[in-house]
């Protein structure tokens, strides 16, 4: 069996389905700290500025925006478009590579604008 980018693809978007449903959950519990008093925030900032913060929030910068141009590029292949394997390749590529992209570009901002 030869792995394809499609089914590298694939498998990854189910992986990172799961991690996004899971950060979803603790971004509601992080909230729920913010909200609740000042003493609770300032123990989630000294996570969140930690070496293990930055690279948490990177990662899932990185999920979303992956989750979301894999997406994309399904929703393509639903319209009847990019099904030639020359086609689907390149798209992976893209995607793959503009996951990172808009990671990186997302956490810039947000380590700028907060």
């Amino acid at each position: 069996y030869k792995w394809q980018i499609s089914s590298l693809l694939s498998i990854t978007h189910r992986i990172v389905g799961v991690v996004n449903f899971f950060a979803i959950i603790l971004i509601c519990l992080w909230i729920g700290f913010i909200i609740s008093g000042q003493s609770n925030y300032s123990n989630i900032s000294i996570i969140l500025n930690s070496s293990f913060g930055k690279f948490l929030a990177i990662s899932l910068c990185w999920t979303f925006s992956f989750h979301i141009l894999n997406e994309i590029r399904h929703f393509v292949w639903v319209l009847g478009y990019g099904f030639d394997l020359k086609i689907a390749k390149i798209t992976g590529i893209i995607t793959i590579i503009g996951s990172f992209i808009i990671a990186v570009l997302i956490y810039l901002i947000g380590k700028n604008t907060f």
